[in-house]
């Protein structure tokens, strides 16, 4: 079984792509995740550039805002249509609605084919109960699991949930690496004391899904992508907006964590 790393392009916007590629190349990673907005043309150059410097791609969909549903559907296909012709290792997605139908969220679902459905709030996998129905009702379903998301919706770390995350896990192709809390999507400084308890919670559950992948086979892939963001998820100190911690230093502390643990 084989694991790759991927960089979010979250946070670094203001840095020319060229320029970046190189960053990631240096640190370790296999390749980065290009964020919905891109324009058919960016993607191209990227796709060039990247392919020169022996990086990966992921597409990554967050932004189909649309509360009417048949908008929403519409902009969803237009930009599925945008990305199909590129490829990419993966294409991640924040599919859907929290408040959606189960029938219109399933449409979406659908629609999106051969895609990894990220967990987050607001989408229709906000909550590990809710996306246990889905992923019952829609087998082949595929999962990005990003479980800092559950552990806040809950406010727990869904101990009285293992059913749920059980049935994610074995249906998880792809892992955004932030630790999340009760209180929040992302630990102010993961790498402190204190926020261990919270890092366990959650290499556990990626424990689980690197050992269900290995039981695929040599051919068997795991993407993971250190997913540590910048303000909002930043906590910041008040008036002077410093961040309390450095979100490449933490990503790359991910990432180097994650290569120890898997000894990769």
């Amino acid at each position: 079984m084989k694991i790759q790393f991927f960089y979010p392009r979250w946070g670094s916007e203001h840095l020319p792509w060229p320029g970046f590629l190189d960053k990631v190349k240096a640190a370790g990673y296999d390749g980065v995740a290009i964020p919905g907005r891109t324009t058919r043309q960016e993607i191209d150059e990227v796709q060039h550039y990247a392919a020169q410097k022996g990086l990966l791609l992921i597409a990554q969909h967050y932004d189909t805002a649309h509360a009417d549903f048949n908008r929403h559907f519409m902009a969803y296909a237009s930009w599925l249509e945008k990305v199909k012709s590129f490829s990419w290792v993966k294409i991640n997605s924040q599919t859907g609605k929290d408040y959606f139908t189960h029938g219109q969220n399933a449409e979406l679902i659908k629609l999106a084919g051969n895609v990894v459905h990220e967990t987050h709030r607001g989408k229709f996998s906000f909550a590990a109960h809710v996306t246990k129905n889905y992923l019952e009702t829609i087998p082949e379903l595929r999962l990005t699991l990003d479980a800092s998301h559950w552990v806040n919706v809950a406010e727990s770390f869904l101990e009285d949930q293992q059913a749920a995350m059980e049935l994610a896990i074995s249906h998880t192709d792809h892992i955004h690496a932030r630790i999340g809390y009760p209180q929040g999507p992302q630990a102010a400084e993961p790498r402190a004391p204190e926020w261990q308890f919270a890092v366990t919670h959650h290499l556990n559950w990626w424990d689980q899904v690197l050992a269900r992948k290995q039981q695929e086979g040599s051919d068997a892939v795991l993407t993971i992508t250190p997913e540590f963001g910048p303000y909002p998820y930043m906590m910041q100190l008040p008036y002077s907006r410093e961040p309390l911690s450095d979100q490449w230093a933490v990503n790359n502390w991910m990432l180097n964590l994650l290569k120890e643990r898997y000894r990769v």
